[in-house]
């Protein structure tokens, strides 16, 4: 089973934790299978911008945490990647609430894939829609990583 997959199944049961961004965050995953995640995170006044809004790049880390993870888990073990480019639409404010981003593995190429993220609101009403391409490394390029 993929080491990623294993680690995510554990940090759900508290067996580990997350990574320190995800702790600091507040971000949790919720339902990890390979190739699509759900993780939550409980928007706060402390991740406003200044208008009192959820800051909009707390919500690209959440998408991009989600893809990066959806992605991970649909690799093979001598496999390993890069989040080559991010792109995100914010659609609607949040204030405070529970968010979720749903990230789902879209194509996975020799070399490239693409994942796509919808982070809804408490309401199940979409307030961004993100997309990311990354590449696969194998070999002395995915060591350490």
């Amino acid at each position: 089973m993929n080491e990623l997959l294993l680690r995510y199944q554990k940090a759900m049961t508290g067996e580990i934790q997350t990574s320190p961004v995800e702790q600091l965050l507040g971000i949790k995953p919720v339902s990890i299978d390979p190739g699509q995640v759900l993780f939550e995170m409980e928007a706060t006044e402390s991740h406003s911008n200044p208008q009192g809004t959820l800051n909009g790049g707390v919500t690209s880390t959440l998408a991009d945490i989600a893809m990066g993870v959806a992605f991970g888990t649909a690799l093979q073990p001598e496999e390993s990647f890069t989040t080559i480019e991010l792109k995100i639409n914010f659609l609607k404010p949040v204030w405070r609430g529970t968010i979720r981003a749903e990230a789902k593995v879209m194509k996975k190429g020799k070399t490239v894939g693409f994942i796509d993220c919808s982070v809804f609101d408490e309401n199940q009403s979409l307030v961004a829609f993100a997309t990311s391409t990354c590449m696969i490394l194998r070999g002395d390029k995915a060591k350490g990583r």
